[in-house]
């Protein structure tokens, strides 16, 4: 479902509920909730010989994230011998917060939201790890914008989505031109709300990420002041509930649905034409620009290795350093790289 602003598309979630105060003041986003009946394979039984076949998975969605569409676009989601219950929200740092509330099981979200997760205590963990392309990530500004340069955001209003990943890309994209949080201000919006924000002249720059930079940019002729090369992070992740990982059937299933969304992201990396026209049924947006969303944010899943658990690691650092959040956070401990054998089989 999708909404105008100004005869401007914008994606939101299908349906909205109320969620929990969220972390660090963030307002949470809606999230709706739809189930999906997956007759899948005539066993139920899953690793470990656990029966899966009562479970309900609890899954957390986003436009930027798409799992659901991107499963139903390679064939994947009739394939898992249970039930997902999917929950739509407009970030990660809401998806988790509803997480840690009970909520949902596991959801994809960009590499800020675990650690802001982390940093308010939430008992969550990184199961799966994705890596995307520069393009995936962006500030944009209008096409009549005066801005060409970081420097120039001196002193400007910005809006970006408080703990998610465009909020740790736009501190790098800040600290590398040495400027901090400080020297500019800050408007904490959801994409919803920072797109209309942008295009109505509220903002001076918006941080956001795919599919949102191509809708801004094909549809209000936004420009791109930087993207992703050399900013942000690598890793965008799937994170589970320490509950959901505690429960041997809730495992064996969540272990069941990061190998098939691992053989989807395959899958869409390989079909991008046939993923780009899904996914732009999904949002609502027209296909060429859901077409090049895709082509943008090719996703390739890797394991969580030490070296991805020390670049998030550095994501939380610089968070801390900021002052954005409080205290230190061992990222380790929110680490869990049992599920590593779901990716690259089949």
């Amino acid at each position: 479902m999708v909404s105008k602003f100004r005869g401007t598309t914008r994606i939101r979630p299908r349906v909205t509920a109320a969620v929990a105060v969220a972390l660090l003041a963030l307002i949470a986003a809606g999230c709706s909730s739809s189930k999906a009946s997956s007759s899948g394979p005539s066993s139920t039984a899953s690793a470990g010989n656990v029966n899966v076949s009562s479970v309900v998975l609890h899954v957390g969605d986003q436009a930027g994230s798409g799992s659901q569409a991107l499963l139903s676009a390679a064939g994947l989601l009739s394939k898992l011998p249970f039930k997902i219950e999917w929950s739509d929200f407009t970030s990660g740092p809401p998806m988790l917060q509803a997480m840690g509330s009970g909520a949902i099981d596991i959801g994809s979200v960009g590499d800020a939201p675990p650690v802001f997760a982390a940093a308010g205590g939430e008992k969550v963990a990184i199961v799966g790890a994705v890596t995307a392309g520069p393009n995936a990530s962006a500030i944009v500004v209008p096409a009549n914008s005066p801005i060409h340069s970081v420097a120039q955001l001196k002193g400007k209003k910005i809006a970006v989505a408080q703990g998610s990943s465009a909020d740790y890309h736009l501190l790098t994209v800040l600290n590398k031109a040495h400027l901090s949080v400080h020297d500019v201000s800050l408007d904490y919006l959801q994409p919803a709300d920072g797109l209309a924000a942008l295009t109505s002249g509220h903002v001076d720059a918006w941080d956001i990420w795919s599919p949102y930079i191509e809708q801004v940019v094909g549809q209000d002729h936004a420009r791109i002041l930087v993207n992703g090369t050399g900013y942000g992070a690598p890793y965008s992740f799937a994170v589970a509930s320490r509950a959901a990982l505690d429960d041997p059937a809730k495992a064996a299933a969540i272990r069941d649905y990061l190998k098939l969304l691992n053989q989807a992201y395959v899958w869409g990396a390989s079909h991008v034409s046939a993923w780009g026209t899904v996914w732009a049924k999904a949002t609502g947006l027209p296909d060429a620009i859901m077409l090049k969303a895709a082509k943008d944010d090719v996703r390739t899943p890797v394991q969580i290795t030490p070296a991805v658990v020390s670049a998030e690691q550095s994501v939380s650092n610089a968070f801390t350093t900021s002052g954005l959040i409080p205290g230190h956070v061992n990222f380790k401990d929110f680490s869990d790289s049992s599920f590593n054998d779901t990716v690259g089989g089949s």
